[in-house]
């Protein structure tokens, strides 16, 4: 599991690296921090990956990178040593208005079946709190949500959306967001397993706490005791915090009903089980062409019916490990590294040479 982790962070900062045209930098310190747990290099990155966020000099496409590589280093370390290792009370999130919020999530790229659900959810909870003002019955129904479906398909970002949502709309004290994997949440001790779960809800409580590939918990040699205080002391939050902590469980649709299963109390403490589905060869392609757009980048008519053709045949030939939006960074960041190493040696290129993508640059 360490293992997997270690290889998305790698992979993310190699990335983030490519884009920013860091010339090794941002990789200097994912190794250091990889390999020698160096706390130095993490707050530096974490620090390097703040200013990308809040400069609006860089593209969407960038920003949106440097939020998957703190998530992926997150994942890999856990939360709480992150915390502990920057001397932070918090990571807040941005302030936005609901409107804008709203905008932002009807922006992405299909999920029209998610987005209609978390639509009649926002608009329940918004009556739900008007009746309350007005002294009407309330139902007290908890806020938890399960996102189901394979990876790269927005889960991770419409939570951090909900969160922020429920903020503004008074539900949420904070709206903050926590991402927290098996190492947040599971000790090597007995007994300790407990502690380390009431620590992270607490730190998450007015805000969201989001558990991806929640099955974790239990997929490991000591599940029949540690994995059971986890869930145990879990299921026991979900209903003591519901007023002002929301819990989102994610993961691929069939270990994720296995983990319910694993718990008698866990599965009524959500209020929504929300299914994310593949995205299409359309929807590959719109946000390829978005990707594009926001960073400079034109693709031309020969490369964009090439990309098309292979996102139809990646989509018919899809399995169980279908990379969904991370093909398309895939795709991204194969093709402006090609067309790098295309021009570089130009002497004054122009603007359309700097910028239109052809059918040399592509390669699956």
């Amino acid at each position: 599991m360490e293992n997997k982790y270690k290889n998305n962070f790698m992979d993310c900062a190699s990335n983030l690296d490519t884009l920013i045209e860091a010339h090794g930098k941002i990789m200097e310190l994912a190794i250091a921090i990889a390999e020698n747990f160096d706390e130095a290099a993490t707050k530096s990155l974490l620090n390097r990956i703040g200013i990308i966020i809040d400069s609006k000099k860089h593209s969407r496409t960038i920003r949106q990178m440097s939020n998957e590589l703190k998530d992926s280093l997150i994942q890999y370390f856990g939360y709480i040593r992150i915390l502990n290792i920057c001397n932070h009370n918090q990571i807040e999130e941005d302030e936005k208005s609901l409107s804008e919020l709203l905008m932002e999530l009807d922006e992405m790229v299909g999920l029209n079946k998610v987005k209609t659900k978390i639509n009649n959810l926002i608009a329940y909870q918004k009556v739900q709190k008007a009746r309350e003002k007005l002294g009407l019955t309330v139902a007290r129904g908890t806020l938890h949500l399960a996102f189901t479906g394979k990876p790269g398909t927005g889960k991770t970002t419409v939570a951090r959306i909900v969160g922020r949502i429920y903020k503004q709309i008074g539900l949420l004290s904070r709206g903050h967001f926590i991402e927290v994997s098996r190492t947040d949440l599971i000790a090597g001790y007995q007994g300790q397993t407990a502690l380390k779960v009431k620590n992270v809800i607490e730190k998450a409580k007015g805000g969201v706490l989001f558990i991806d590939e929640a099955y974790s918990i239990t997929e490991n040699e000591h599940s029949d005791s540690y994995g059971r205080e986890c869930l145990t002391e879990l299921t026991k939050a979900l209903e003591d915090y519901r007023e002002d902590l929301v819990v989102i469980v994610a993961g691929y649709s069939e270990p994720m009903e296995k983990f319910f299963q694993s718990n008698p109390g866990l599965k009524s403490r959500f209020n929504a089980f929300i299914e994310f589905d593949d995205y299409t060869a359309d929807d590959l392609e719109n946000i390829l062409i978005i990707m594009c757009k926001n960073n400079d980048y034109i693709l031309n008519e020969e490369v964009h019916d090439k990309i098309k053709q292979a996102l139809i045949n990646q989509v018919s030939l899809k399995d169980e490990h279908f990379a969904n939006g991370r093909l398309v960074r895939n795709i991204y960041d194969n093709l402006i590294m090609s067309h790098a190493k295309r021009v570089v040696d130009i002497d004054e290129p122009n603007k359309e040479i700097l910028s239109v993508l052809i059918s040399d640059d592509f390669e699956l």
